[in-house]
């Protein structure tokens, strides 16, 4: 009845707006018959279907209309605002640090759930509540055994386990494949989430220096990964495998999957050949695993294609339909197959359409590693046409490695200088939800490579609007990333920005980073410009110069160099900042050091312009000290330039005078 109501609702709606348009000439028409109007044409009348909304909808039509503050750090520091990182060093320990939160929490109620056992909650949600993580069947049985494995409890399980066949109780086929499944699953140690975060470190290391020479200077021993393997010499899970008195494909298939984990390829390999002899068949997750393992069982990459080609074909004859997975592994298997990779990337690729499998990112970046590894990148347009089936995908995750695609895709535009194919990827980034493979430390660096290429190939005001709708909101810039916006503003001659970059390198803290002060200070210093622009480089400088003097209990000066201090004498001369040069001048001494004819002649230029002969007569004299040849160049120039009284006048011809005898002395002792 009530959808009959809303169909007549619906259809007395579609009359009534027809009647007071006045074109309707036939009211017994159906749903969906075409209708006649005043002027003959015929229309068909579609009333559309009742639209099922999804439970987000409303939160994500309220999110479409919010756009990113790029002013506001990223959203996950903000429930602090004291603890705002600075710096992407910074904004990793933080976000660490929330995350070591979350895992001490779930610990301290994993390990001691009798101080949660009162839970008072209005109203209750189970989803929120935390969970139960201690047995409640008590006794010596399977279904105990069942709800230990259910709850990851490792050791207990063994134990339990080992008790029931004392017992002599028959276990089910299904139970042992259970216990199977989780003594593979964590390589017969405890179930922690700190063991599983370092067994994934682990596994990324292995993958990034695995060796990809084709023969290598010590071949490693066959199976063997370039770390320890992990899984132990008769281990519980090998025992339980040995004396199960039946075994399925699951059994095997379980056993190969925790072999090739844990790092035995070898022994992953010879059970496989069991599971043939015992005229079973694998699943695709375990042909997955074998094709992975390729690299440790061969070490000719020709040899590892053709296990490649085995396992595919074995595929085939036991009709097992393989999916992304699958193909993902073979193409990071061909990574390491040289040449040979780089050959048969495409083909697998073609496998691939064939069987109507769409790729997801991991099988692009396997691609791009393949084919721009090599010295000679321009030889390969293969970027460009992953990037157009990017740009048409919102994707999901399906593989571990799809995170890294566009890490790895901005890369590959900066090493070909390619500013288009950059911004054709930061547009599939946007595009969905493709920005959510991105985590904290991904972004930073994703946005790090792009505005480093930024620099490098866009003219400046692009470059500045990126960076304020870029810092801090979307990455933290590194000391490179610095130095390449300095380079930047250089190559536009728009160096007035320097102090507002300085303010910058003080918020992120690379305010004590040598080059970066080498290069800001050399840039400053080079050139003469306007009275404003050189009073706010003097600024910078004495910001600069407290740094170098600045220390304390947790933080040490920064020592000075001979171009440093010269930089900062130059820039306090131009902006007639008399004594504050002058004492720069005394610290060449102080450090042993020589000034430079360029920061002499400014310094003079200084007192000559604040009218400051009694200045002018230190700095020959200094110069005289030092045995430059230039003093004399000085002295005249000083006697030119200046109007010294009787008293200035003697002094000078004083220094000169002790040059002279100094001179003589010298003389005298060389005869």
């Amino acid at each position: 009845m009530a959808a009959r109501r809303v169909g007549v609702s619906s259809w007395y709606r579609v009359l009534s707006l027809s009647r007071r348009c006045g074109r309707c000439s036939s009211t017994n028409t159906a749903l969906g018959k075409t209708v006649e109007n005043s002027e003959g044409a015929q229309e068909e009348i579609v009333l559309p279907r009742r639209k099922t909304w999804d439970k987000l909808a409303v939160l994500q039509t309220l999110a479409s209309t919010v756009k990113r503050d790029p002013t506001a750090a990223h959203y996950m520091f903000h429930d602090d605002p004291y603890l705002m990182p600075k710096n992407s060093a910074t904004a990793r320990l933080f976000s660490l640090s929330k995350e070591s939160g979350r895992n001490a929490a779930k610990y301290i109620i994993k390990e001691f759930p009798h101080f949660f056992d009162k839970i008072l909650a209005e109203p209750n949600i189970p989803s929120l509540m935390p969970e139960i993580c201690t047995p409640q069947i008590e006794g010596v049985s399977e279904e105990a055994l069942r709800e230990r494995i259910n709850l990851r409890m490792v050791k207990a399980s063994v134990d339990l386990f080992d008790q029931l066949l004392q017992a002599g109780t028959s276990i089910s086929l299904e139970t042992t494949n259970s216990l199977l499944d989780l003594l593979c699953f964590y390589g017969d140690g405890e179930s922690t989430q700190e063991k599983e975060s370092e067994e994934k470190e682990d596994l990324e290391e292995s993958e990034v220096n695995a060796s990809e020479q084709e023969t290598p200077k010590r071949p490693p021993q066959r199976g063997s990964h370039p770390f320890a393997s992990r899984w132990r010499e008769n281990n519980n899970a090998e025992r339980i495998f040995k004396i199960m008195p039946e075994r399925n494909a699951h059994s095997y298939c379980t056993m190969i999957r925790g072999m090739v984990k844990h790092g035995a390829s070898a022994k992953a390999y010879d059970m496989y050949t069991e599971l043939l002899n015992d005229r079973h068949k694998a699943d695709v997750h375990t042909f997955n695993a074998l094709i992975t393992a390729v690299p440790f069982l061969k070490d000719r990459f020709l040899e590892r294609w053709e296990l490649i080609k085995m396992f595919l074909n074995h595929m085939a004859q036991q009709e097992v339909q393989p999916n992304v997975q699958t193909f993902n592994a073979v193409l990071k298997t061909l990574r390491r197959c040289g040449g040979v990779g780089r050959s048969m990337a495409v083909p697998v690729i073609k496998e691939m359409e064939a069987l109507e499998i769409e790729p997801s990112l991991a099988t692009y970046d396997h691609l791009l590693s393949i084919f721009y590894r090599s010295a000679d990148l321009a030889s390969s347009g293969i970027i460009s046409e992953v990037l157009d089936d990017v740009e048409k995908r919102s994707f999901t995750p399906q593989d571990p490695d799809d995170a890294k695609f566009f890490i790895s895709a901005m890369q590959v535009c900066c090493d070909l200088k390619d500013i288009k194919l950059a911004y054709r990827l930061n547009k599939a980034v946007e595009k969905g939800d493709n920005w959510k493979f991105l985590d904290m430390d991904r972004l930073n660096s994703y946005w790090s490579r792009f505005f480093s290429l930024l620099c490098m190939m866009e003219q400046i005001d692009v470059v500045l609007k990126w960076y304020k709708e870029m810092s801090p909101s979307l990455f933290y810039p590194s000391p490179k990333n610095i130095l390449d916006f300095l380079q930047a503003l250089d190559a536009a001659n728009h160096l007035e920005m320097i102090p507002s970059v300085w303010e910058d390198m003080k918020q992120l803290g690379f305010s004590k980073r040598r080059d970066l002060l080498e290069e800001v200070l050399s840039l400053m210093s080079r050139d003469q410009h306007p009275e404003e622009i050189q009073l706010a480089f003097a600024k910078c400088a004495e910001d600069i110069k407290t740094v170098h003097e600045q220390s304390g209990r947790d933080q040490a000066s920064v020592e000075w160099t001979g171009s440093a201090l010269g930089s900062v004498t130059v820039l306090f001369s131009r902006a007639g900042r008399t004594q504050d040069a002058w004492s720069m001048m005394e610290r060449f001494q102080q450090i042993n050091r020589i000034p430079t004819d360029l920061v002499m002649d400014e310094f003079l230029n200084c007192a000559k312009q604040t009218n400051s002969p009694d200045e002018a007569i230190k700095l020959v004299k200094l110069a005289a000290s030092l045995g430059l040849p230039s003093s004399q160049k000085l002295k005249s120039r000083v006697e030119k330039e200046f109007k010294l009284s009787e008293n200035q006048k003697k002094a000078l011809e004083s220094i000169q005078s002790d040059s002279d005898s100094s001179d003589s002395d010298s003389d005298s002792d060389r005869d």
